[in-house]
């Protein structure tokens, strides 16, 4: 080896560090763990060809459904893909099994977000999922060239109630978000600052029933864990628009193709909520995949997909909040 190729060897790491890159510059996933109460948390940054570490970029976090995983939920919604044609970080946090010393099971021992229903964690301490998005939040803004007005959280089934919840309790962190198929549990629901949000579900949804009740799988099969009763999905939608000054009125309903929606608003600040129906879609995210077999969750549909209608709303959304700040990590 030449002595100029030995120097770029060199140097090239060098030059890597004091730009503070990290090695995570490169397109792609990326893992990352915080620690936490003594546990570990994971999440993955899905990072799109072309970052270059100085222009920011928009987030879009996606919290997986209970019993699920954040590679799961990277299969299931199509973010990566959809970040790599638009140009945004995404983020898939992973929630703690019910007993964190034990592998994460589905149906043994699934991996819930504490989405404030009190569901979960009978007799034991419930995890503070808030605080550990919070810090993962920290940490990305340390790692990352992010736009602060323009981070952006959905989830699926108990990721889409963890969503509402960070929408609350992160408001000022948080630009928009957009929960598929969950229930708002708060009560009372108080949002400090209004954001505006969009809410998808399926109208033949077994663990998301349209209207209210005790989720089941489309087999009739139900268990302890996700048993307590959800509110109809209505009571979700008013109660935010209400929070954020909406009038409970839809300002604008439309529908084709079996794709009905609803648009509440303007509410405070301009903000609105979109309340979107899809006809035949049991518990799966829409346009997307399934990785539970449909005679357990209900149909597929392809009539609408969730993941761009998703996107097209974020990217109407900015925050208007101060700007949180944020050590740099050396």
């Amino acid at each position: 080896m030449t002595i100029k190729k030995w120097l770029l060897v060199l140097c090239v790491p060098a030059i890597a560090w004091a730009a503070g890159t990290n090695w995570s510059w490169s397109a792609g996933d990326h893992d990352y763990t915080v620690k936490m109460g003594g546990l570990l948390r994971h999440y993955t940054v899905h990072v799109p060809p072309g970052y270059n570490g100085k222009t920011v970029l928009p987030v879009v976090v996606m919290l997986h459904g209970g019993g699920g995983t954040s590679a799961a939920a990277a299969t299931e919604t199509g973010w990566s893909a959809k970040a790599d044609q638009e140009g945004f970080l995404a983020v898939f946090p992973n929630a703690l099994a019910r007993d964190p010393s034990k592998p994460g099971s589905f149906t043994c021992n699934p991996q819930l977000w504490n989405d404030g229903s009190d569901r979960f964690y009978p007799g034991q301490q419930a995890p503070d999922d808030v605080a550990f998005l919070n810090t993962m939040l920290d940490e990305l803004l340390a790692k990352f060239a992010v736009d602060e007005r323009r981070i952006f959280v959905t989830g699926f089934s108990n990721g889409a109630s963890m969503t509402f919840r960070v929408g609350a309790e992160l408001v000022r962190r948080i630009a928009a978000i957009a929960p598929v198929a969950g229930a708002c549990w708060l009560e009372p629901l108080k949002v400090g600052r209004p954001i505006s949000m969009c809410y998808i579900t399926g109208t033949a949804d077994p663990l998301n029933l349209i209207g209210g009740g005790v989720p089941k799988l489309a087999t009739g099969a139900s268990d302890k864990v996700r048993a307590k009763p959800k509110p109809p999905v209505r009571d979700s939608i008013l109660k935010w628009a209400k929070a954020i000054g909406c009038p409970v009125t839809p300002q604008k309903t439309s529908a084709a193709n079996g794709v009905r929606t609803e648009i509440y608003g303007p509410g405070r600040a301009g903000a609105e909520v979109v309340y979107i129906t899809v006809e035949g879609l049991g518990h799966t995210w829409a346009g997307g995949k399934s990785l539970l077999p449909e005679f357990m969750v209900g149909q597929r549909s392809a009539k609408l997909k969730a993941t761009d209608v998703l996107w097209d709303f974020f990217k109407r959304q900015t925050s208007s909040a101060p700007i949180p700040v944020v050590k740099q990590r050396d």
